[in-house]
C-alpha cells in the first residue's frame, strides 16, 4: 500500500503498518491559532481492556496540543478498530508506533516530533524513545508497577501528569520510579484524580497546556489584556 500525504484537512486515513493496514486520525489546529512547527503523535490505553484512539483521555491531549498550535496524530495499536494483527503486549505497537512516527518524519521533514500516551500507551511510547528521539514526551497515568519500565530513554523534555486516586495505576509505583530516575522530568500530581480522569478531564488539559507550554518552538503570545 502506497501511504498517503501528510493531510491539508483534519480527517481519517490510513498508513501502511508492520502487519497490515492502521487506523490514523489527523487533526490540526484551528485556524485563528498561530502553527507551531510540530507534529504530535498520541498513543492509546490498553487495546485488550477497550482502548483506543477515540478514548476521552487521548482526544483531550490531542485538543490540549492543537489549542497550542500543535498538528495530532492518532492511531490505532494493532488489532483495534480496523488495524490489522493480533495484540502483541506492547512489542509489536511499538512497531506501529514507529511506523507512523516514520510517515510523520518523511511528511514534515524539519518539524519536531513530540510523543503523548495514556496508561498502555504511555509504555509503548516511553518504550519506543530511545528510538525515536522524540524532542518532547508526554506520559499521562504512566503504569509503572504493571509493566517493565526498566531501560526506559525519555528525552530531556518530559512531562508526566498522575492522578493521585488512580485505581489502576499506583500512584506511588509512579513515584518511587521517577525518583529512581537520573532523567529530568516535569511530574503533575492531580489530587482526587482517577485513571480515568472522570470529572477531572478539563483540568487534565490546563495541566497539560501548562506543563509544555515552555518547550513549544515558537513561543506562544500571552493572551491580550481583557482576554478571557
Amino acid at each position: 500500500m502506497h501511504n498517503p500525504p501528510f493531510p491539508q484537512e483534519s480527517g481519517a486515513l490510513t498508513l501502511d503498518g508492520p502487519v497490515g493496514p492502521l487506523d490514523v486520525v489527523v487533526d490540526l489546529p484551528e485556524a485563528d491559532v498561530a502553527v507551531q512547527p510540530v507534529v504530535a503523535i498520541v498513543c492509546h490505553p490498553l487495546s485488550t481492556e477497550g482502548g483506543s484512539m477515540h478514548n476521552k483521555v487521548v482526544t483531550m491531549a490531542a485538543r490540549a496540543l492543537r489549542d497550542l498550535g500543535i498538528a495530532t496524530v492518532r492511531f490505532n495499536f494493532r488489532s483495534v478498530g480496523d488495524s490489522a494483527g493480533t495484540f502483541d503486549n506492547g512489542v509489536g505497537e511499538q512497531d506501529d508506533l514507529k511506523a507512523v512516527a516514520a510517515w510523520v518524519r518523511a511528511q514534515r521533514p524539519g518539524q519536531d516530533l513530540w510523543l503523548a500516551g495514556f496508561s498502555f500507551g504511555a509504555y509503548v511510547s516511553l518504550r519506543a524513545a530511545g528510538d525515536l528521539q522524540p524532542t518532547t514526551l508526554i506520559s499521562i497515568a504512566p503504569p509503572a508497577g504493571r509493566w517493565d519500565f526498566e531501560g526506559m530513554q525519555p528525552p530531556a523534555q518530559w512531562l508526566v501528569i498522575q492522578g493521585e486516586e488512580d485505581e489502576i495505576v499506583d500512584p506511588q509505583a509512579v513515584y518511587d520510579w521517577l525518583d529512581g530516575l537520573d532523567a529530568p522530568h516535569e511530574l503533575v500530581r492531580m489530587p482526587d484524580t482517577s485513571h480515568f480522569f472522570h470529572r477531572k478531564i478539563v483540568d487534565l488539559r490546563g495541566a497539560l497546556i501548562h506543563g509544555v507550554k515552555q518547550w513549544l518552538p515558537d513561543p506562544a503570545p500571552d493572551p491580550a489584556p481583557g482576554a478571557a
